[in-house]
């Protein structure tokens, strides 16, 4: 008796897993997906393809042609990129050469002394010039800093084109923005 009543808990067992797992069939428990993101979801290789979705959902390439002006924007992105780097150091090296060695110290004796009443024009018109310069670089390190990202995020498609795509525009910007440096 004790043998027929463990089968026939055995049997409830087996009806109740049997009737989850038609359910788990029957009402898929998983969203549908686009074929593009189906096949591009969780791969973690480069590879040649004409489909990607770069950045934002709207930036989705279903085409050679699309892939290619893809390229040549992720390039021209890399260009600006080295571009904005030449253009900070260029800033910081005019800035640092405008301002008159006696002027810097100057400026700095009168920070230390915190005596803002007996300000002279020359030192307020330095530090407007300083304060405008930092100010400026600021804002091309974040625009730096927002395209570096957008860069990054490109190449996480894993699509071997745009990879390609942001070493050639580093290294075409590099060689275009690099001289710029000593022309000072």
């Amino acid at each position: 008796m004790a043998l027929l009543a463990l089968k026939s808990s055995d049997l409830i067992f087996l009806g109740l897993y049997k009737r989850l797992v038609e359910s788990i069939r029957k009402h898929s428990f998983h969203c549908p997906k686009p074929p593009v993101m189906q096949s591009l979801l969780f791969q973690m290789h480069f590879i040649f393809s004409d489909e990607v979705v770069l950045l934002f959902d709207f930036w989705s390439v279903h085409s050679p042609a699309g892939v290619a002006l893809s390229v040549l924007v992720v390039l021209l992105l890399a260009v600006l990129y080295e571009g904005i780097k030449v253009g900070k150091a260029r800033l910081l090296h005019q800035a640092l050469t405008s301002l008159s060695i006696s002027t810097s110290q100057q400026l700095i004796e009168e920070t230390d002394q915190n005596s803002s009443s007996s300000d002279s024009p020359q030192v307020s018109r330095t530090r407007l010039r300083w304060f405008l310069c930092h100010f400026s670089q600021s804002l091309l390190h974040v625009a730096q800093v927002v395209i570096g990202y957008f860069m990054m995020l490109a190449v996480m498609s894993y699509n071997t084109w745009i990879f390609f795509g942001v070493v050639l525009g580093s290294g075409v910007g590099y060689y275009l923005a690099y001289p710029l440096l000593s022309m000072t």
